[in-house]
C-alpha cells in the first residue's frame, strides 16, 4: 500500500474538522499543530484499516457487478446441442 497523503488545501480542511469537533464535542480548544500531529497519528496508526475497508468494499461490489454481467451473458445464449 502507498503512503496516504493529503494535500495542503486537504490537511487543512481536516485539521480544521478536528478543531472543530474538539471545540464542540469536547469543549476543549486544540491548536492547529495539535490537530495536525493528532490527524498524523490517525493516517499512519489507522488509515490502513480505513483505505482496506475501502478495498474490500470495493471488491465486493464490483464482484457483485461481475455476477450479474456473467448471469446477463448466460441469458443470451442460444439453445445448441453442445453440452455446457
Amino acid at each position: 500500500m502507498s503512503e496516504i497523503k493529503f494535500s495542503k488545501e486537504e490537511k487543512a480542511l481536516i485539521v480544521a474538522r478536528i478543531q472543530g469537533y474538539f471545540e464542540e464535542e469536547m469543549q476543549q480548544s486544540i491548536g492547529g499543530f495539535d490537530a495536525e500531529f493528532l490527524l498524523d497519528f490517525f493516517t499512519t496508526e489507522i488509515g490502513s484499516y480505513f483505505y482496506n475497508r475501502g478495498l474490500y468494499d470495493a471488491q465486493a461490489l464490483l464482484s457483485a457487478r461481475l455476477e450479474e454481467i456473467g448471469e446477463s451473458i448466460f441469458q443470451l445464449e442460444k439453445r445448441t446441442q453442445f453440452l455446457r
